[in-house]
């Protein structure tokens, strides 16, 4: 089994035998503190390094499926890195503890609460964010529709916003609405884990764009000699009434295409 290392699951040496996952973890006084998940043991047993996810999250878990059906993770909207000590002299910082926001979500609850990327987030809810972890576990155990306050800095001033979490949506266009070469794509923003950009999500065989060889994954990082980071600098780039130069990224390859 892989192993995946993540901040909300608790450590145990307790012994994990095969099909103990989903079985009870508890302390001392027989109180429950986690469901156990997965073992780390190298010799194939059950002697290791066990994890189990924490009972308040398999409560949030278990709320959310009795009332929706379903999970429903909701969004804040900000990529954010530990602080180090070279960033903390970048940002001219006296605090040691927080969580630097790299980048903002277009459109997205941060973003509305007026969150900037280099804004230093070192409280959510009242609870102390000692790095990105932190402020990644509170709003993971966040429904949609509920408030976040965030305490954060923006230089050595300290600032109090309040977000709303909200449903995660990745908004979309439809390519002839953006220029009529586009005719038969999709258009949406990139995740977190690509480069900033808008990617084809979907482009129909018998299209323009197939034709002269665009492929659903690439993604546009400009247009007309413009950066792009997201769907509306896109639009502000692009005449449909004029040709359309793109750059797009394909894997670890640019190029340079020009639909007429």
């Amino acid at each position: 089994m892989k192993i995946l290392f993540k901040p909300m699951r608790r450590q145990t040496d307790a012994s994990i035998n095969p099909g103990n996952s989903g079985g009870a973890l508890v302390n001392l006084r027989g109180e429950l503190v986690g469901m156990n998940t997965a073992i780390l043991a190298p010799s194939g047993g059950n002697v290791g390094i066990g994890f189990a996810i924490p009972t308040n999250m398999a409560m949030t878990i278990k709320d959310s499926l009795v009332k929706h059906g379903e999970v429903r993770r909701g969004l804040l909207g900000v990529t954010t890195q530990d602080l180090t000590p070279e960033l903390m002299k970048a940002f001219n910082l006296s605090n040691k503890q927080g969580a630097a926001v790299s980048r903002i979500e277009n459109n997205s609850p941060a973003e509305k609460a007026g969150l900037q990327p280099g804004d230093v987030i070192v409280a959510a809810n009242g609870q102390a964010i000692k790095d990105s972890h932190d402020i990644r576990n509170i709003v993971g155990l966040l429904q949609v529709g509920d408030n976040v306050d965030i305490d954060y800095f923006r230089g050595n001033e300290k600032r109090t916003v309040t977000a709303t979490i909200s449903k995660p949506e990745q908004a979309q266009l439809i390519g002839d609405k953006l220029h009529p070469t586009l005719k038969g794509t999709v258009l949406k923003a990139t995740q977190k884990d690509q480069i900033e950009g808008v990617v084809f999500s979907n482009i129909k065989a018998n299209s323009y764009a197939a034709r002269i060889g665009l492929q659903a994954g690439d993604v546009i990082v400009s247009a007309n000699r413009y950066r792009v980071h997201n769907l509306d600098e896109l639009k502000k780039a692009v005449n449909p009434s004029s040709p359309l130069l793109i750059n797009i990224q394909r894997g670890d390859e640019g190029l340079f295409v020009v639909l007429q």
